[in-house]
């Protein structure tokens, strides 16, 4: 125990000093002294009896929560899960999912999904899990509890800004099919193409649908939706990015290592042959989908309407570890073209559009940040 201690404490240091030094040293052995401690005391005293296996996974994971939301640990039997969901078909409630304060938050609801369709949105606070209180649980447990077979029924009660009261969901679990590109034709002469995650597919996916779109003579208008598009593969977003762009930067990554630091630019072509884009994001929108539309803004190629985005500008390793489990760790931070920081911040609209209340849905007829899109076209 106390040589898996000095290597968990070791890790500690390393993840937070880039200086060693004789003090610091000896200030970390008695630090190991002291959880050694606390764990004596824990096995001794608490009321219960623990596991010492599952404690040891939460102080692992505790450090890498305390680095920022987005980094953590995955036991072998969680990293085998995250592979299976990556396919792009799981069963589950079809929600993103982050750690703000130590409280679960929705980062984005996917598309037709069972949590969307109840009306859980974006920013909700998921404070009850069947009941259970999920403060002061790690977003790996809180994971945990909401999983389950397909068809079962799960009980969430949120917390949402501006409303007095929680709001209790049940949902009931289903397999979810992620499609990552929809599109329609609006009012004859739009081009409306809805991206909901950034698949290894989406941009081959998107450039066939705009050349669809060309055949037909009369679409001159085009409408990006990266509403609650929770982001997905950078190189997709850049690919989507460049479509519309004939030079310039569209994003930069910085990290801890200036030889690791990069920039991409945009090749001459745009697809839509300088074509009036407008673009909608909300707060669901994160990551990949804040690159594109932070790209397109500072480029001054489209039209931002909505709300600010979520504002999640960092990039995650997934790390294997010798147990087969592994870390997701941030390695990097985006940039946008005129040096603006994602993270924290999100990308802020041309145009604000609120959605008009609790019963808006994304492309129904209770949207009104597209019909305001709509109008502003044909105004």
């Amino acid at each position: 125990m106390k040589k898996i201690l000095t290597i968990f404490f070791l890790l500690i240091y390393f993840l937070n000093s880039t200086n060693s030094s004789f003090s610091n040293e000896v200030d970390i052995y008695k630090k190991i002294d002291l959880f050694s401690e606390v764990l004596e005391k824990i096995n001794k005293e608490y009321v219960e009896e623990v596991n010492q296996s599952d404690a040891m996974d939460a102080a692992i994971n505790g450090v890498l929560q305390s680095l920022d939301p987005y980094s953590g640990y995955m036991s072998p039997e969680m990293l085998k899960e995250m592979q299976t969901e990556t396919r792009g078909e799981f069963g589950g409630l079809g929600i993103e999912v982050g750690m703000e304060a130590g409280v679960v938050k929705v980062i984005s609801p996917i598309d037709g999904s069972p949590a969307e369709e109840v009306g859980v949105k974006a920013g909700d606070y998921i404070v009850k899990i069947n009941g259970i209180q999920v403060q002061g649980k790690t977003l790996s447990q809180a994971v945990n509890l909401m999983r389950g077979p397909v068809g079962s029924e799960i009980e969430i009660t949120v917390r949402r800004i501006g409303v007095r009261k929680a709001l209790t969901f049940n949902i009931i679990r289903d397999i979810i099919e992620i499609k990552s590109v929809k599109s329609k034709v609006l009012e004859d002469n739009i081009g409306y193409v809805r991206l909901t995650s950034f698949n290894d597919n989406s941009s081959d996916q998107f450039k066939n649908i705009i050349k669809d779109y060309k055949k037909n003579k009369k679409i001159n208008k085009f409408i990006l939706d990266l509403r609650n598009n929770p982001g997905g593969l950078l190189d997709q977003a850049i690919k989507i990015t460049d479509f519309f762009l004939d030079n310039g930067e569209i994003v930069s990554t910085k990290s801890k290592k200036k030889s690791d630091n990069r920039k991409w630019f945009a090749k001459k072509g745009d697809i839509i042959d300088g074509n009036t884009l407008l673009v909608l994001i909300n707060y669901g929108s994160a990551s990949a989908s804040e690159i594109v539309a932070g790209a397109l803004k500072d480029h001054k190629r489209a039209i931002i309407i909505g709300e600010s985005s979520y504002g999640k500008g960092s990039v995650q390793s997934i790390i294997p570890l010798k147990n087969d489990g592994a870390i997701r760790l941030t390695v990097s931070k985006y940039y946008l073209p005129s040096g603006d920081s994602i993270s924290e911040v999100g990308v802020r609209p041309d145009i604000t559009v609120v959605e008009s209340s609790d019963e808006f849905r994304i492309d129904t007829d209770t949207d009104n940040q597209l019909e305001f899109a709509l109008k502003l076209l044909n105004g």
